[in-house]
């Protein structure tokens, strides 16, 4: 998989014949409504959670305990969005979408679904009872990949790792600097970073 394949559009990438009931790895992307940088702010490269940013971590790292077939993998909360490796292993249950709460084509009850409707609501709940007058909300969907093999869970891994390292090119930041030049600039720092952990093993 490429950062070509990772695009802000949210346009459907479904894989042709893939049987999307099976169990896996899912990279997942949830926005906060209007891209509003609610959990934090990059400082000198480094991600700073705010109040909200924290509840929002802590909140990812307690799935698990609410599913039992749930673990989280790599994951990083970013000023308006946070990506999350998702690894689900629930038997014969089918873990894809479901109708009205993913980007993709509508789908029957599913898993994953469940897992990330359950930790937004917890999320826009507790930020909610913080103060009388503020109302979050997150983007009405979410974004989710199946990572289909080892080579493209090393990349995926690889660009939520450095995610805040690069916040200007992030695809969710709202700057002036074109999708183009972002999936260009991560194609090729990613591509860098492979080749130098090879070395490195070598």
């Amino acid at each position: 998989m490429t950062l070509a394949q990772i695009k802000p559009h949210r346009k459907s990438i479904r894989l042709k014949n893939y049987d999307y009931s099976q169990n896996g790895y899912y990279f997942v992307t949830i926005c906060t409504k209007n891209r509003e940088e609610y959990f934090g702010q990059i400082n000198d490269d480094e991600m700073i959670l705010s109040q909200y940013g924290k509840i929002a971590k802590q909140s990812w790292l307690e799935i698990p305990e609410h599913f039992e077939d749930i673990r989280v993998d790599e994951h990083v909360i970013m000023p308006n969005h946070i990506h999350g490796i998702v690894i689900i292993d629930s038997g014969d249950e089918p873990v894809g979408n479901r109708h009205a709460c993913s980007l993709q084509e509508e789908r029957q009850y599913q898993k994953l679904p469940v897992v990330i409707g359950s930790y937004k609501s917890s999320v826009t709940r507790e930020l909610n009872q913080m103060h009388d007058k503020f109302h979050f909300k997150w983007q009405k969907s979410y974004y989710d990949r199946i990572i289909r093999n080892d080579k493209s869970l090393d990349r995926i891994r690889h660009y939520i790792h450095y995610n805040a390292l690069k916040w200007e090119y992030d695809q969710e930041n709202k700057n002036a600097i074109s999708f183009e030049e972002k999936k260009e600039f991560w194609t090729e720092f990613l591509n860098n970073q492979r080749r130098m952990q090879c070395l490195n093993s070598n």
